[in-house]
C-alpha cells in the first residue's frame, strides 16, 4: 500500500479576531472582564482580536462559553446560510493547524468546531524526535489512534506500547498521556479524540 501524501500546511486558519471583538462588545465586555472570565491572557485576547495570534480549539472554546455563544459564532465570518447545503467542502485554507512549540508536531484539525469538546478528529503528523505530551482530559476520555507511516511510542499514565504503519491503538486520555515519534521518519496518522459522556 502506498503510504498517503499529504499536502502542505495551509497559510492558516480564518481570522476571527472581528467577529469575536463584536461579540464582545455586542455583550459590553471589556477586554479585562472577557479576559477574566475565560481565563485567556489579556495580551493573548488583544492579539485574536487584531488577527495576530491564530487561537486554538481550547481557547475559541473557553471564550464561546464566556460570551455564552457557540463557537460557530465566533467562528462565523458571515451570517449563516438559511438553508443548510447537502454536502458542506471545507477548504483547505479554512483548515485550522496547531503545531507543537517544538515545531515537530502538527495537527490539522478535521473535525466540526460545534462537535469540540464532545468528539474531535486531527491529521497528525510527528517528525523525528517530536514527542506531543498532554495534560490529563476529562474522565472518561479516549482517543484512537491510527498510524499511516512510521512508528509511535503511545504512553498513557504508566503503559507504553509502539504502534506502527497500519496499526490502531485506543488508550484513556483521562490521564497524562503522550505520543512520541519512535523511528526515523515522519509519523502520519489520524488521531479520534473521544470524551466522556
Amino acid at each position: 500500500m502506498q503510504a498517503p501524501v499529504f499536502p502542505p500546511a495551509p497559510e492558516g486558519p480564518p481570522a476571527v479576531g472581528a467577529t469575536l471583538q463584536s461579540l464582545r462588545q455586542a455583550h459590553k465586555l471589556s477586554l479585562d472582564e472577557l479576559s477574566r472570565r475565560a481565563g485567556v491572557s489579556k495580551s493573548m485576547l488583544s492579539q485574536i482580536e487584531r488577527n495576530q495570534a491564530n487561537p486554538t480549539v481550547a481557547v475559541l472554546w473557553r471564550l464561546a462559553n464566556a460570551l455564552g455563544v457557540e463557537l460557530t459564532d465566533i467562528l462565523a465570518s458571515s451570517p449563516a446560510a438559511a438553508d443548510t447545503p447537502a454536502i458542506t467542502v471545507v477548504a483547505e485554507h479554512a483548515t485550522p493547524v496547531i503545531r507543537s512549540p517544538d515545531g515537530k508536531c502538527e495537527l490539522r484539525i478535521l473535525g466540526p468546531i460545534e462537535l469540540a469538546g464532545r468528539l474531535e478528529w486531527y491529521q497528525l503528523s510527528i517528525e523525528p524526535g517530536g514527542v506531543l505530551a498532554s495534560e490529563a482530559h476529562e474522565r472518561g476520555a479516549r482517543e484512537h489512534l491510527t498510524v499511516f507511516t512510521g512508528s509511535v511510542r503511545v504512553q498513557s499514565a504508566a503503559a507504553e506500547k509502539i504502534v506502527t504503519g497500519g496499526e490502531t491503538a485506543r488508550y484513556a486520555v483521562d490521564v497524562q498521556h503522550a505520543l512520541a515519534n519512535a523511528g526515523e521518519s515522519v509519523v502520519t496518522a489520524l488521531l479520534v479524540v473521544e470524551y466522556g459522556q
